[in-house]
């Protein structure tokens, strides 16, 4: 059985396409066989949301009068600073961006109150935010201090360009030392107190597309409640881990930097999220479909929690260190139960994503899909895989010296 998404898509404009969650297909493909499901399902969409870091919007504000230089100066959106070494008037903003009179860890644990991922929250939902802008003038931008309020309607551009995103699988966290540590995987209690989490598992979208054969630059997706793009395969993409017989990877491998317009989206979609004693993120919503193209395409859909294995790491010592050792490895659907056994411990879980939010993210992309409101795309090239020579590498410190 094979097909194509110009196939898909002509289906989906005359609505007759059948379109399912990643959660439903798994009850589809057990009732019915995977070749039959195969022939009967067009589509299947996945969902996740969870922090995601790297994260953040460009901005062009347009140009004041008299003009002033942004680039080579200073600005900031709610006393969060931007980077300005861009041009005149187009800036970045970055969800871990602090304003400077933040305490950070100075009393431990620092609470991380604002930072960039809310600022992009109050934009998207609507909010003035304040600019403040300090440049040096020149001839043809003579202005030195702006102050102005700002609106997401008002600004010209604003583009959400997430570098790194929807990790296809990842670490579990746990601390085996005998003190509370605050990580970006949330407060950890000593002595294996307890274990976290961060992806949604058999909804998670490269999980459904183990080897990147649909997904790829240029797929279209559901990000923060609108529309956007694949742009490129995400910072730290990494094909070549080991991989269960299902060809689901063990620990974090693949990932994605997907674009959209800041404009389409929602609040409930791009949550500004503070982590105590580490900092502050975004939480974003993304959903991504899977054409399916073949019965081998539907098959990796089928990946139940039971099927996905994922990392035990001690975050106290081994990840800080950069130390490879492993706690042990266990399935999501362990995770998902609430509780563990590690080293004979009863050891209660818990996730940073959601799970419902992302089930609520594969049925609105379903209900596009199924209105022809949303079509498919052939993406313009693949992620890099297995065959290819990419991978994560750390750092190569070398001595400077005078």
């Amino acid at each position: 059985m094979l097909r194509t998404i110009a196939e898909i898509n002509e289906k989906i404009k005359r609505g007759k396409a059948v379109v399912v969650t990643a959660e439903e297909v798994i009850d589809i493909a057990r009732e019915k066989g995977v070749r039959k499901a195969a022939e009967e399902i067009d589509v299947v969409t996945t969902g996740t949301f969870g922090p995601m870091c790297s994260s953040g919007v460009f901005l062009n504000f347009g140009h004041s009068q008299p003009k002033i230089k942004l680039g080579g100066g200073k600005a900031y959106l709610n006393d969060v600073p931007v980077y300005t070494g861009l041009a005149a008037v187009d800036v970045f903003l970055g969800a871990n961006a602090l304003p400077e009179d933040d305490p950070r860890n100075k009393f431990h644990p620092g609470e991380f109150n604002y930072g960039g991922g809310h600022v992009v929250e109050e934009l998207v939902a609507g909010k003035d935010v304040r600019l403040v802008a300090i440049a040096y003038g020149t001839d043809c931008y003579p202005r030195k201090k702006l102050e102005t309020w700002v609106n997401l309607k008002d600004i010209n551009n604003a583009i959400l360009f997430n570098i790194r995103n929807a990790y296809q699988n990842y670490n579990v966290g746990a601390n085996l030392s005998d003190r509370t540590i605050y990580t970006y995987m949330g407060v950890l209690k000593p002595n294996l107190g307890n274990v976290h989490y961060s992806t949604s598992g058999q909804l998670s979208p490269l999980l459904n597309d183990p080897y990147y054969k649909t997904i790829g630059v240029g797929t279209r997706v559901f990000i923060g409640g609108g529309i956007g793009y694949v742009a490129w395969h995400g910072t730290q993409h990494n094909p070549h881990v080991p991989r269960g017989e299902n060809g689901v990877p063990r620990e974090g491998a693949g990932s994605l930097s997907l674009i959209g317009d800041l404009k389409q989206m929602k609040p409930e979609w791009l949550v500004g999220t503070s982590m105590l004693g580490y900092g502050c993120t975004l939480t974003v919503g993304i959903g991504i479909p899977i054409p399916i193209l073949s019965e081998e395409i539907l098959r990796y859909t089928t990946v139940s929690d039971a099927d996905i294995f994922a990392p035990i790491v001690d975050y106290s010592e081994a990840y800080p260190q950069r130390r490879p050792e492993i706690i042990c490895e266990i399935s999501y659907a362990e995770l998902k139960s609430g509780h563990v056994n590690i080293q004979g411990k009863d050891v209660p879980t818990a996730s940073l994503s959601s799970y419902p939010k992302a089930v609520e993210i594969a049925n609105i992309l379903k209900g596009w899909i199924e209105k022809g409101e949303f079509l498919l795309t052939e993406p313009v090239a693949p992620l890099p895989g297995v065959e290819s020579g990419i991978t994560f590498k750390p750092l190569k410190e070398r001595p400077i010296t005078e």
